[in-house]
């Protein structure tokens, strides 16, 4: 090894220096978290060609790192925000299955979110988009450490709208006069329409989609720029709609791209987070890393308006029926796209192989922002920023992969990645585009795939090889360790009661509680007034 300049040497310590201690705020990075909603791997064009839609997306991956075995933390929506805010599992902080309109709890107040670090660390924090992490009282996004919050605070199918845009089966819009007639099918709301928040105050009940997305990026470009005006780091946690159904109806004809109306819709979101890179980069190149990823895999249920899963297919389970993807812990449930941007610390045009997960976001930001990891608790997240500056290409030994609504029981570890094997204690349980639905299975010993070979989950090592002899007691091992330590753990336990009370409502005197009108004054969520503040349904 060549020896180095005294140059080298001060800028290679300034730059370590600089990413292990606390100081002055101009040192210290923005960022920009974007998790799209049900987006498959196969979604992102750098990662499948097939997939044309995705060209802003693509030049990230071109200027920045691109990650090929990255996962999130669950396969369904509550239990996968709550890991990325808190880089704990839902065996560990709570959160095992998505919260409803009614939910009286929420992520427990116990639990540290990212956005609660970062602020004491002196960062503005803002989110975005969708939460799903309780609204009711204290665990409103306002009240976890969000100096400024703007969106919807469950799954933009979880209440009518007067633009109801695609979903299967397709859902009736609002009612007007009276009661909603029962139309739609089991999965659609009718009694109280999509509310739409900016801090704790309801500005829209029903939320029109059409618009949502432009509302979004607006939204965002303002905290950016108020943010940075400010003269302190920012952390901005944009949860898209994107491309959870309802699909909107784009503004633009669909792209020749023979997707119809989920490519429009993936194409609209694309464009979304071309506006937000440039925004980003309209206030210094370099001082801003932008980390994209998704929440779980998509839906295969919505059929053509569900995502693309690449080559992660599930094969095994496909062949006895039942849905390889959201829900389930096949690779198409929890293996997601994932990019990152920071031009001048993150390596152009990279590809990590590192077996990384959503967990990592907190840790990795944390360190980032020369803040402390909050105490008394452990961790399923690492410290990655030696993969994004590339000096590394380690990430999880072994990462666990909770149930997530599917077959099993809600957040209990059935299934794990130990290097490139992939052990299964439980399949099934999830409905497919056809309506099948794959028996729930329980394997003693487990189902093995080795990924290295067999990327399609299709035929499990033979129990009899030898290899499947060799890796099993390391499986075995691993899986009894990642036990013992949750059950050491300080374990969060939610409230998943309900309360119609708990309900969002605009004016519960007005059918679907359906604000006045436009720009009548709205309510503040638990509080009565002569301003219509948010009373809540009953």
């Amino acid at each position: 090894m060549g020896t180095s300049s005294p140059q080298a040497v001060l800028m290679l310590a300034a730059v370590l220096v600089g990413l292990s201690a606390p100081r002055a705020a101009y040192g210290r990075p923005n960022f920009i978290v974007i998790l799209a909603d049900d987006m498959g791997w196969g979604d992102l064009g750098a990662n499948w060609a097939e997939t044309k839609e995705t060209p802003h997306l693509d030049e990230l991956a071109a200027e920045g790192m691109r990650f090929v075995d990255f996962h999130s933390a669950a396969s369904t929506c509550s239990p996968s925000r709550a890991s990325l805010l808190t880089g704990r599992l839902g065996a560990r902080n709570g959160v095992t299955h998505n919260f409803a309109v009614t939910s009286v709890g929420g992520l427990p107040l116990n639990e540290s979110t990212l956005a609660e670090v970062l602020r004491e660390a002196g960062y503005s924090t803002g989110a975005i988009g969708k939460w799903h992490l309780g609204h009711h009282g204290r665990h409103h996004p306002s009240f976890r450490g969000f100096d400024y919050y703007f969106g919807i605070p469950y799954s933009h199918d979880m209440g009518c709208t007067d633009t109801p845009g695609y979903n299967l089966p397709p859902c009736p819009p609002c009612p007007r006069l009276g009661p909603a007639a029962r139309i739609g099918g089991k999965d659609c709301y009718t009694e109280v329409a999509l509310p739409l928040f900016e801090n704790v105050t309801i500005v829209q009940q029903p939320v029109n989609l059409s618009s949502l997305a432009t509302r979004y990026a607006e939204e965002a470009a303002q905290f950016i720029h108020r943010a940075s005006d400010s003269g302190r780091p920012f952390f901005l946690y944009l949860a898209l709609a994107h491309m959870h159904v309802p699909l909107g109806v784009p503004p633009l004809p669909p792209p020749a791209s023979g997707r119809g109306i989920y490519g429009a819709s993936l194409s609209e979101m694309d464009a979304l987070v071309g506006r937000i890179k440039r925004v980003a980069d309209s206030h210094g190149k370099g001082n801003t890393l932008l980390w994209f990823t998704g929440d779980n895999g998509p839906w295969a249920q919505k059929c053509e308006l569900a995502g693309r899963l690449g080559p992660f297919v599930g094969a095994w389970q496909r062949q006895r029926g039942g849905s390889s993807a959201k829900r389930t812990t096949w690779e198409g449930g929890h293996r997601v796209p994932a990019l990152a941007y920071w031009p001048g610390h993150i390596p152009a045009k990279q590809t990590s192989h590192a077996l990384l997960s959503t967990l990592d976001i907190f840790p990795t930001l944390v360190a980032l922002a020369g803040a402390a990891l909050p105490p008394n608790r452990r961790f399923d997240g690492l410290d990655v920023s030696p993969v994004l500056f590339g000096w590394s290409d380690v990430g999880h030994k072994v990462l666990l992969h909770p149930n997530s609504g599917a077959a099993g029981k809600d957040g209990e570890i059935e299934a794990l990645r130990l290097a490139q094997y992939k052990a299964f204690y439980t399949t099934g349980g999830a409905m497919a585009c056809d309506g099948s639905i794959g028996p729930a299975e329980h394997h003693q010993p487990p189902l093995i795939f080795n990924l290295d070979r067999d990327i399609q989950e299709q035929e499990p090592l033979d129990v009899s090889s030898g290899e499947y002899q060799a890796v099993l007691p390391a499986v075995s091992r691993a899986y009894a360790q990642a036990l013992e330590d949750i059950a050491a753990d300080n374990v969060s336990v939610v409230d998943y009661s309900q309360d119609p009370a708990a309900t969002p409502c605009c004016d519960a005197q007005h059918v679907a509680c359906r604000c006045q009108a436009p720009g009548s004054p709205a309510a503040v969520l638990g509080h009565h007034h002569t301003g219509r503040r948010v009373k809540l349904c009953l």
